[in-house]
């Protein structure tokens, strides 16, 4: 594998920690946080419908539909506001504790990098102020942008183009087996950060690197490219 032009990364649950929303999740269905990943799937899956729908709708707002979605699935009635409020830990999600010192790594290593986030442009700025990463992107990316949410095959060309760079000299880092998958069929080499309950999709294309966490990512990445 030749060196990357720029590694880009996925946010949530890749570099930031989902548990104090889970909590809060949780507390607002009855205290059930093992629902916390019933809505994120949710989440997803509405938010993959907008875009085969043609139609763009802020990550935030299809968040707080679905958990009233799940909400009344078990008999809790939450409105608009109070759904908002139970999300509002999502801006503030502390980091993994291994991701700050591979960063640092790979930017001493001289590596470009850059956020690619179905978080809308405001959230992404907020979660990695407030997690101390922002300094270490060159970019903080968000499909709010492009108006398609990942793993559009689209989204990650137009990310490359951002960065004035082809798709073929990206590196993708996530911890989510979809975003992979999307990244390495749109063109793009790929890291999976094999953290506890995901898992790679079995019929996606083969992925260039799996470290078990960011502990382990810069030496994976340059050991990989010989540098």
């Amino acid at each position: 594998m030749t060196r990357p032009e720029v590694i880009f990364f996925d946010v949530n649950e890749t570099l930031l920690d989902l548990s104090p929303l889970k909590l809060s999740i949780g507390e607002a269905l009855g205290g059930r946080p093992e629902l916390a990943s019933v809505w994120f799937t949710t989440l997803l899956q509405h938010a993959l419908v907008v875009t085969v729908a043609d139609r763009y709708q802020n990550f935030d707002e299809i968040g707080a539909a679905c958990l009233r979605m799940i909400a009344r699935n078990h008999g809790i009635e939450l409105d608009r506001d109070a759904a908002e409020r139970c999300l509002a830990p999502m801006r503030r999600l502390p980091p993994h504790p291994d991701v700050a010192p591979a960063l640092r790594r790979l930017r001493d290593a001289g590596y470009r990098l850059a956020t690619l986030t179905n978080s809308s442009k405001a959230a992404v700025a907020d979660q990695m102020r407030d997690a101390g990463l922002a300094e270490s992107f060159e970019l903080l990316l968000s499909v709010e942008e492009v108006g398609l949410y990942k793993p559009q095959t689209h989204v990650y060309r137009w990310a490359a183009r951002r960065l004035g760079v082809e798709v073929t000299e990206c590196l993708f880092v996530a911890a989510h087996g979809w975003d992979v998958a999307g990244a390495a069929w749109a063109g793009m080499r790929t890291v999976f950060i094999a953290r506890p309950g995901q898992q790679l999709f079995p019929l996606g294309p083969a992925i260039d690197i799996e470290v078990p966490s960011f502990e382990g990512l810069p030496d994976a990445v340059m050991e990989k490219v010989g540098s």
